[in-house]
């Protein structure tokens, strides 16, 4: 079970002034529940995990055993939420060095549509010459440019390389029920698709086939992804009182350190493999709470690497910020430091000690550190790194989110900001219909 511990928060805000949350946090609980709050159209997450049928589960498994019976590199193209949640799993269940072994059980998942860069898409391309390849499309619209532009490019390469019947079985698209350029497109080539639900917004998405089908094509048990995530929903319900409530606790403490000038939050892992997981909770917080001018600032870091870099700045820098740290408390092997006869480097003093222990000893020592140093520290652990455990993770963050959110007073569930580059960068382009937004920027020129 998720543990959520506190006390070295403490030091910087009371307990009191913690408590003195209580209502509105129990006020922000009830009105995501109520679908009372602002972006009450964007609720369709909340109960998500507890109602997905063991139907729905098995017909996401069989679309992804078509795609792994005929595909050695299976492209998940999409931004944002679109594609964060599933590589958060995939890459925290994968064997770090899976892209580097000769045989396979389930293909190579690789991502494309979250960026423009040309040299990204021609070295994609290159590389998929060879390759019995697949897509799966995931795009409401089907207009958003990145994701839009390199699926273009990938379904033609796609029915040129394995002919336009085997295309329609390798492509998959999750798009909206009715409308958008990806749903005309899926029903006129025919391919097999998924709906984005109407009432789930992008970064709210990993439990949906946005997340679930990557996953099981990645080889990962959807079904105890969502079993750690329903579990979680009992444990955050508006039912469970504020002080055993996990993520009103976590949701109450940072708006109280927000109210004390810390401005910055840091995520922390002290394993690589949680490195997605930090990218899907910055747009998770960054896009929901960066708005009207308010918002604590996602910032993460991958240690014990970043204590290499960032780590002075942490240490010693301005005191605007605070730590959440997330701890995995069993690791799934076993490997010991070696004896050496000429310990010239120092470490016979750890011979015989397990890695994770001298990583979890190098964890604790930092966090007491940046306590000392002035860094409010919050302790986020989870037992092992599993899809059980995952999904309580995702599932957690997701709901204080939505609580935090409305404890700033701000909608978590829109973003309008994201808008703004996109007027720009159309009007620079001629797209038709920003005639006079382009003749204004080629102004300003």
């Amino acid at each position: 079970m998720l543990k959520l511990n506190l006390e070295k928060a403490f030091g910087f805000i009371s307990k009191a002034s913690v408590a003195a949350h209580e209502g509105p946090a129990i006020i922000a609980r009830e009105a995501l529940e109520n679908g009372t709050g602002k972006g009450n159209d964007f609720l369709g997450w909340l109960h998500l995990p507890s109602s997905i049928t063991t139907e729905f589960l098995a017909d996401i498994q069989a679309t992804s055993h078509t795609l792994r019976q005929n595909c050695d590199v299976v492209i998940v193209a999409g931004i944002g939420g679109s594609y964060l949640g599933a590589r958060a799993v995939i890459e925290a269940l994968s064997n770090s060095f899976a892209w580097l072994q000769e045989k396979k059980t389930t293909p190579t998942i690789i991502y494309a549509g979250h960026n423009i860069s040309e040299d990204y898409l021609y070295e994609l391309t290159e590389y998929l010459k060879d390759k019995r390849f697949g897509v799966i499309n995931i795009s409401k619209s089907g207009t958003t440019t990145e994701t839009a532009l390199a699926f273009r490019l990938l379904k033609k390469q796609c029915e040129q390389q394995r002919g336009k019947e085997t295309a329609r079985k390798v492509i998959v698209a999750i798009t909206d029920k009715e409308k958008g350029a990806a749903r005309v497109t899926a029903d006129n080539e025919g391919y097999k698709s998924y709906v984005i639900p109407d009432n789930v917004g992008g970064r709210y998405s990993v439990l949906t086939p946005v997340g679930l089908l990557p996953i099981a094509v990645a080889g990962f048990d959807i079904t105890k992804l969502i079993e750690g995530a329903a579990a979680m929903e009992k444990q955050c319900s508006d039912a469970v009182p504020f002080e055993d409530n996990l993520a009103a606790q976590y949701a109450a403490v940072r708006n109280e350190l927000y109210k004390r000038g810390k401005k910055i939050e840091i995520l922390v892992n002290f394993s690589p493999k949680l490195h997605y997981v930090s990218e899907w909770w910055k747009q998770l917080y960054g896009e929901s709470e960066g708005k009207e001018n308010k918002g604590i600032f996602p910032a993460a870091v991958d240690f014990s690497t970043d204590l290499h870099s960032m780590g002075q700045w942490i240490q010693e820098g301005e005191r605007s910020i605070f730590e959440t740290v997330v701890s995995i408390e069993n690791v799934d092997h076993e490997l010991r430091v070696p004896s050496d006869e000429a310990n010239l480097d120092g470490l016979n003093y750890l011979a015989g000690k397990r890695i994770d222990e001298v990583n979890k000893m190098a964890e604790l020592g930092t966090r007491i550190a940046h306590v000392d140093g002035g860094v409010p520290n919050i302790h986020v652990s989870i037992e092992r790194l599993d899809e059980y455990n995952l999904g309580e993770l995702l599932y957690f963050f997701e709901v204080a989110c939505g609580i935090s959110g409305y404890l700033l007073g701000v909608n978590p569930f829109d973003q309008p900001g994201v808008e703004a580059y996109k007027k720009n960068m159309f009007a620079l382009l001629n797209k038709p219909s920003y005639e006079e937004a382009s003749k204004e920027i080629q102004a300003r020129l």
